[in-house]
C-alpha cells in the first residue's frame, strides 16, 4: 500500500514511486502568462542538420515571449554542452540524449510551460517514446518537422559539417552516411517550399491557436448583424414589438456595437456591466475567469415614459429617425446614476463639460440588452467607403502583408508633430525586426465638440497628407473610426486601444493630451495638473 500523497509507478527501480504535486496545472496557470489558462505543451522541431530548426523555434519563442505565454527553447547543441555533455553520437546515445531531451520538455510542460525543444532526432522510434512520455501525463506534444531538403541544408552547411561529411572527416552524420526518418504523422511541417521563418512561424502559431493552447492572435469577433436568410422575418418581427426611439450619439454607438468594435459585447450594458465597467474599467462575461477590458459604459438611455412602455416586454425595436434598425432582447431598464457614472469616467461631474452636458440632458434610465442589427449602418455623406469594419481592417492588412499594425487616432487633422510621431513608430518597429509595419489611420467619426475641426475636412487633410508623401500611402490604410468622443482622457484612451485591437492592431500611439480638453471651470487642461 502506497504511503499518503504517493503514486505508484513503474520503474526499474521498486524502490522509486512519483511523488504527487499538491498544486493543479490549473492553479500553476492562474500566475503564468497572458491569462489564466493552461499552456503547456511540447512542440518537438526535427528535421536535418542546417534545416532552421533553432531559427524556428527561436523565433517562435520570441513571439510567445512578446504575447505574454511562458515558453523555453531547448536546443540539441545548447543540451549537449551541459544536460547532455556526457553523450556522443552512437545510436545508443543518441536515443538517451531523445530521452533526456523528451524528460526534460515534459517537466516544462508540467509547468505550463510550452517548450520548444529542437533536436535533429532522426529515429521514429525515439520521437514515438518522448510522444508516449507526454500522452501518459496528458500533456500536449506536437511534431514540427522543418522539411527543408537535404540539397538546401548542405548548401547552407553553417558549421562546415556537411563538408567534413563528404569529406569522410565525421562519421555517421545525419543526412550522408547515417540515415534521417522523416515523421510520419507531424502535426505541423515547414520548409519543404522554402517558406520564409515570419511565414514558419506563424504556421506554428496558428497551429497552437486552432488547437486552443495559446491564445488568438486576434480573437473572433462578435458582429452583431442579422444574417441575410433572417432579415425578412427579423424585420415583420421587428414591427410588432413596442418601440424605442434613439438620438444619433446612441446610433453611433449602435454602429460601434453591431460592426465589433466593442466585441466580445453583445448589446447595450446590462447594470452589472455597467457597473463593473465604472469601478473596474472591465466587466465579467460570466463564461471565463479572464475580465474583458471595457473602460467606458457602452449604455442605451430612455426616459420615464420609456421605461413604461417597454418594462417587462420580451423585446422591443430601436428606431431611429423613423426607420426600425435594430431588435433588443430581454430588455433591462435601471437607473443611469448621472453623477456616479459622469465622475468615474470623467472625473467630473460638470455640464460645461460636453459629453457630460449630453449624458445630463438624456432620461434619467439606461436599457440593456442583447441587439441584433437588421442593417449594416451607413450615413450617406459621402465617406462610407472609409467606414471599414474590423473585420474588413484584418482582412486588409492580411492581403497587404503587414506583420505589425500601428494605430493613430486624430480628432483633428494632421500636424507635424503627428506626423514625426507615426514616422518615427515605423522605424522603431521596423528596429525591432519587423518587416512590413503597416498604419492605420484612423480618425474619429463619431460626434465630437462644436469647435473640433469636421469630420469631412479633416478627411480631405488626411488624403493631402498621403498624396504629399508625408506617410507612405504604400503602407497606410486611411479609415473611419465610427465611435462618438467622450473626452474622457486615458481612460477614454484604453477604450480607444481596445477597438483598434479588435481590427489587428498590436501597437497604438498616444500623444501628449490623449482624448483631453480644457477644464471646464479651472484654468487648465482636464487631465494635466
Amino acid at each position: 500500500m502506497s504511503a499518503p500523497g504517493r503514486v505508484s509507478t513503474h520503474s526499474d527501480n521498486k524502490n522509486v514511486v512519483a511523488q504527487k504535486h499538491l498544486i493543479s496545472r490549473s492553479k500553476r496557470a492562474e500566475l503564468l502568462g497572458v491569462d489564466s489558462k493552461f499552456h503547456g505543451c511540447t512542440i518537438w522541431f526535427t528535421g536535418l542538420s542546417g534545416a532552421g530548426k533553432t531559427t524556428v523555434s527561436f523565433a517562435v519563442e520570441a513571439e510567445l515571449t512578446r504575447r505574454g505565454v511562458p515558453c523555453y527553447g531547448l536546443d540539441g547543441d545548447n543540451c549537449r554542452t551541459g544536460l547532455n555533455k556526457n553523450l556522443g553520437f552512437s545510436p545508443e546515445d543518441r536515443a538517451e540524449n531523445i530521452r533526456r531531451v523528451g524528460e526534460v520538455s515534459k517537466l516544462f510542460a508540467d509547468g505550463g510551460i510550452v517548450a520548444l525543444s529542437s533536436f535533429i532526432s532522426p529515429y521514429e522510434a525515439d520521437r514515438a517514446l518522448v510522444r508516449k512520455m507526454h500522452d501518459d501525463s496528458t500533456l500536449p506534444f506536437i511534431v514540427c518537422h522543418v522539411a527543408t531538403p537535404l540539397s538546401v541544408c548542405e548548401s547552407r552547411d553553417p558549421k562546415g559539417l556537411y563538408r567534413r561529411a563528404r569529406a569522410g572527416e565525421i562519421k555517421g552524420f545525419t543526412g550522408i552516411d547515417s540515415a534521417y526518418e522523416p515523421p510520419l504523422k507531424a502535426e505541423i511541417t515547414v520548409g519543404s517550399e522554402g517558406e520564409s521563418i515570419n511565414k514558419c512561424v506563424t504556421t506554428v502559431l496558428e497551429y497552437l491557436e486552432k488547437r486552443g493552447i495559446i491564445p488568438m492572435r486576434f480573437p473572433d469577433l462578435v458582429e452583431l448583424f442579422v444574417p441575410e436568410d433572417q432579415k425578412a422575418p427579423k424585420a415583420a418581427f421587428a414591427a410588432t414589438l413596442p418601440k424605442l426611439n434613439i438620438s444619433k450619439l446612441s446610433m453611433q454607438w449602435l454602429q460601434v456595437l453591431a460592426e465589433g468594435w466593442a466585441s466580445p459585447m453583445t448589446g447595450f450594458m446590462r447594470e452589472k456591466e455597467f457597473l463593473q465597467t465604472l469601478h473596474f474599467n472591465a466587466f465579467g462575461n460570466g463564461v471565463t475567469s479572464t475580465p474583458i477590458n471595457q473602460s467606458v459604459p457602452i449604455v442605451l438611455p430612455c426616459t420615464e415614459d420609456d421605461k413604461t412602455s417597454i418594462q417587462g416586454t420580451e423585446a422591443i425595436a430601436l428606431v431611429y429617425e423613423g426607420k426600425t434598425v435594430a431588435i433588443l432582447q430581454q430588455p433591462e431598464v435601471y437607473d443611469g446614476i448621472k453623477e456616479e457614472r459622469c465622475s468615474r469616467t470623467f472625473g467630473l461631474a460638470n455640464e460645461g463639460h460636453p459629453y457630460v452636458k449630453q449624458i445630463y440632458a438624456e432620461g434619467d434610465y439606461l436599457v440593456g440588452g442583447e441587439i441584433e442589427v437588421l442593417e449594416k449602418i451607413t450615413w450617406g455623406d459621402g465617406l462610407d467607403e472609409y467606414r471599414k469594419t474590423p473585420n474588413q481592417l484584418r482582412a486588409e492588412f492580411k492581403t497587404m502583408g503587414a506583420d505589425a499594425v500601428y494605430a493613430f487616432q486624430l480628432r483633428n487633422p494632421v500636424h507635424n508633430g503627428h506626423a514625426l510621431l507615426m514616422q518615427d513608430t515605423h522605424q522603431k518597429l521596423l528596429a525591432r525586426g519587423f518587416k512590413k509595419p503597416v498604419l492605420l489611420l484612423h480618425p474619429l467619426g463619431g460626434w465630437t465638440k462644436d469647435d473640433d475641426v469636421p469630420l469631412a475636412t479633416r478627411m480631405k487633410q488626411h488624403d493631402c497628407v498621403l498624396a504629399e508623401g508625408v506617410l507612405p500611402r504604400e503602407s497606410t490604410v486611411l479609415a473611419i473610426f465610427p465611435s462618438p468622443m467622450l473626452y474622457a482622457g486615458p481612460t477614454e484612451v484604453q477604450w480607444h486601444a481596445k477597438a483598434r485591437a479588435n481590427a489587428g492592431a498590436e501597437f497604438y500611439i498616444v500623444g501628449r493630451d490623449p482624448a483631453g480638453m480644457s477644464h471646464p471651470v479651472e484654468d487648465r487642461d482636464m487631465f494635466q495638473k
